[in-house]
């Protein structure tokens, strides 16, 4: 058990720092990201180590739902994208002024 916990905080930190590498700009402050990235991943561990039972000691089981779950949590901290700024639409009966 404490082996799938470290290891499971290791993906949290690695899905974490891709995230901050690949979507800065979308993202919170690095440590939320960080924080977010591990503690999903520890209750994704939680939750499939539950799910699975005590008798079965998957633990490929227990690192897919861990990172499952650290996925999710870092993506409800994503912000939508910057739009572009475009010209106003013309309808077609507008006429040029000037």
């Amino acid at each position: 058990m404490l082996l799938e916990a470290l290891g499971s905080v290791l993906l949290g930190l690695a899905l974490s720092a891709a995230a901050l590498r690949t979507l800065a700009r979308r993202l919170p402050a690095p440590r939320s990201v960080l924080v977010g990235g591990v503690t999903g991943a520890l209750f994704g561990a939680f939750l499939t180590h539950y799910a699975l039972g005590p008798g079965h000691t998957t633990v490929p089981a227990t690192f897919i739902g861990a990172v499952l779950v650290s996925a999710v949590v870092l993506s409800l901290l994503l912000r939508p994208a910057a739009r572009t700024r475009r010209s106003p639409r013309r309808t077609p009966f507008s006429f040029p002024t000037g």
